[in-house]
C-alpha cells in the first residue's frame, strides 16, 4: 500500500515537472548585476497598451460618427417625407381684367419706372460731382 502511495507520487511528480504549462509560468529571471526589469521588453508593453488604448478610442470615435451619419439619413428622410410639395403653377391664362383696369396697372408701373429712374439719376449725378 505505501508502495501505491510512492509510486503515485512519483508519477505525479513526473506529470508536473514535464507539462507545458509549467514552463511557460516560469518567469524571465535576470543575471546577477542586470536590472530586475528588462528595459525593452517594458517598452514594448507599454507601447503595445498604448497602441490598444489608441484603437479602442477610434474604434468608439468610429462608431458614434457612423450613428450620427445615420441618424442625419433619418432625420433628412424624415424632413422630406413631411415636406409639402409646390403648388403646380396655374396654366392658361390669367384672370381676364376690364380695360378700365388693365389701364390702370399700365399706368402704375410706368409712375413706378419713372421714380426708380429720377432716384438712379440723383445717386449717378452725385457720383459723377467733380472733386475739388
Amino acid at each position: 500500500m505505501r508502495m501505491m502511495i510512492v509510486r503515485q507520487a512519483l508519477v505525479a511528480l513526473i506529470l508536473v515537472s514535464t507539462s507545458p504549462g509549467i514552463a511557460r509560468a516560469q518567469a524571465w529571471q535576470p543575471r546577477l548585476g542586470e536590472p530586475a526589469v528588462e528595459p525593452h521588453r517594458y517598452q514594448v508593453e507599454q507601447h503595445r497598451i498604448e497602441m490598444d488604448r489608441l484603437r479602442a478610442g477610434a474604434d468608439q470615435r468610429d462608431a458614434f460618427a457612423r450613428r450620427l451619419a445615420h441618424e442625419a439619413r433619418l432625420n433628412r428622410l424624415r424632413l422630406e417625407a413631411t415636406h409639402q410639395p409646390e403648388a403646380a403653377p396655374r396654366t392658361g391664362t390669367g384672370a381676364v381684367r376690364s380695360m378700365e383696369v388693365e389701364r390702370a396697372m399700365r399706368l402704375a408701373a410706368a409712375d413706378r419706372r419713372r421714380t426708380a429712374m429720377s432716384g438712379l439719376g440723383q445717386i449717378d449725378a452725385w457720383l459723377d460731382r467733380s472733386r475739388e
